[in-house]
């Protein structure tokens, strides 16, 4: 399982449209191959900054059929015009599994 962690930092006073974004894009997520989580998390210390914690399968189902689709032109259609900057976006794999 790979999670992609996206920090995006939005453009002040935008956040009531911002969030209506995101949750328009759910359904983009939710029909993606090899997806099968997604969130977005508020940055308490860091005003205007929220991460996108999104679950896949592989790697390349994010990096290559994901970010080549016509749901991902869409999805930052409606989030990009909020973001004030490019978002950070890296990806990890559980290497210990603590506990839940």
């Amino acid at each position: 399982m790979i999670r992609e962690v996206a920090n995006l930092t939005i453009i002040d006073g935008s956040e009531v449209a911002f969030l209506a974004a995101v949750e328009q894009a759910v359904p983009l997520f939710k029909a993606a191959k090899g997806c099968t989580a997604m969130r977005l998390e508020k940055v308490i210390e860091t005003p205007n900054l929220y991460r996108l914690i999104v679950l896949w399968e592989t790697l390349d189902d994010h990096n290559v059929t994901f970010r080549n689709s016509e749901d991902f032109q869409k999805w930052r259609a409606l989030a990009g015009p909020y973001f004030s900057k490019a978002p950070d976006v890296d990806h990890s794999e559980i290497i210990v599994a603590g506990f839940d």
